[in-house]
């Protein structure tokens, strides 16, 4: 997929949903079953993230999804891996603070998206200066998904939102009943995992997408 236009600060980046997938040990799924259910689920967005397994398991989770996420009409991005999201022809791949440099990963990954992660205003405006197709940004609430220090809550999130002009999506302790909350003040997608993983995976993208449906343009 070819970079996106940036979109205005009050619509949906790539549907407003990226499911993060957790580790099997976390909630007893194996990624690559985890994002196969939310994507028959109707999920259009699905960030692999296997931060524990070897490089070959993390490749064949990702060679079996993109099978499905083009069925689906939906977007696979891998976590962490250039090179993986390359081999399957992923979508994009979404980068951490010490993970593979984002000048070399657009080299390689030409017009794919690609997506970086941060926790404070300098990050954000580097990444975003530095060609980034949208940055995630949190832990907007207490999470124990992913130690990324404490929560910054809704205050740093606008002020962000307010300097940095690309696509922005909300990470950290997001529940469908708090959702909206930072789509409004102008996130324009949210990153789950825990609270799609645990439990019923298809019920829990519904309940998701149904607390999105009012700031979904295309609905």
């Amino acid at each position: 997929m070819e970079r996106s236009p940036n979109e205005s600060p009050h619509g949906l980046y790539l549907g407003g949903l990226c499911f993060l997938t957790a580790e099997e040990s976390a909630c007893g799924v194996p990624a690559a079953k985890q994002a196969a259910s939310a994507f028959l689920a109707g999920l259009k967005w699905v960030q692999l993230r296997m931060k524990d397994a070897p490089r070959r398991q993390v490749f064949e989770a990702a060679s079996y999804l993109r099978g499905i996420s083009r069925e689906h009409g939906a977007l696979l991005f891998i976590n962490d891996y250039p090179d993986i999201a390359l081999a399957v022809d992923a979508d994009g791949v979404h980068l951490g603070q010490d993970d593979f440099p984002l000048e070399e990963a657009r080299r390689l990954m030409g017009n794919k998206l690609i997506g970086i992660s941060t926790h404070n205003m300098a990050e954000a405006r580097e990444a975003s200066e530095g060609g980034a197709d949208y940055i995630g940004f949190g832990p907007i609430f207490e999470t124990a998904t992913k130690d990324a220090g404490p929560a910054r809550g809704i205050g740093p999130l606008q002020e962000v939102r307010r300097q940095v002009k690309i696509p922005m999506v909300a990470i950290g302790g997001i529940t469908p009943e708090n959702i909206g909350g930072v789509i409004r003040v102008g996130a324009n997608a949210a990153a789950v995992s825990a609270a799609i993983a645990r439990g019923d995976i298809s019920g829990n993208v519904r309940r998701f997408l149904e607390a999105l449906r009012p700031f979904d343009r295309t609905a």
